[in-house]
C-alpha cells in the first residue's frame, strides 16, 4: 500500500520519550477521525513498542530508536517501531504470553498487548542488529450529518 501521508521520528532509548511517541502518534492518528477507544489503542501499542524497545534492545546503554507513522488507503494506520540494539533470539517465543527477558518485574505481555490492540502486528528481528515492529490499525470512518 502506498502512503497517503507519513512522518518519522527518531529519538533516544530514554523512558521520557516513550510519553512522547505515545502522544506523537496519537496526534499524527487524529487525521483519521478515531473515536477515543481507537486512540487509546494507537496509545497503548506505541507505549508497548517504545518501552519493549527501551528496555529490551538496550538494556546496558542508550540508543536510537525510529519511529514512522503512514496513512495508508482505506482509512488504515501503519505504526513502525524499530531500533538497532540486540535484537531477538527466537522472535516466536518472544512472542508467547508471559515470554520475558527483562526479569521478574517484566510481565511478558508487550507483544500480546500490541496484538490485541492493533489488526496486524509484524515483528522482524536479528540478534545484534536490531528489531522492528510494524502494527497496522484501520480507524472506522465515522458517518456525520451535515445540515
Amino acid at each position: 500500500m502506498r502512503a497517503e501521508n507519513y512522518v518519522t521520528l527518531e529519538f533516544l532509548s530514554r523512558s521520557s520519550n516513550e510519553g512522547f511517541a505515545r502522544m506523537a502518534a496519537a496526534a499524527f492518528a487524529a487525521q483519521l477521525d478515531p473515536t477515543l477507544d481507537e486512540l487509546g489503542d494507537i496509545k497503548t501499542a506505541v507505549s508497548e513498542a517504545v518501552t519493549n524497545a527501551i528496555v529490551h534492545a538496550y538494556p546496558d546503554r542508550i540508543g536510537k530508536i525510529v519511529m514512522k507513522m503512514k496513512i495508508l488507503s482505506d482509512n488504515v494506520l501503519e505504526l513502525t517501531i524499530r531500533d538497532w540494539g540486540c535484537g531477538i533470539e527466537n522472535v516466536q517465543q518472544a512472542r508467547q504470553p508471559l515470554f520475558t527477558t527483562g526479569g521478574e518485574e517484566r510481565s511478558g505481555m508487550g507483544f500480546t498487548i500490541m496484538e490485541s490492540f492493533t489488526d496486524r502486528l509484524t515483528v522482524k528481528s536479528a540478534p545484534m542488529k536490531g528489531t522492528s515492529v510494524t502494527m497496522r490499525k484501520r480507524i472506522s470512518q465515522r458517518i456525520t450529518s451535515r445540515r
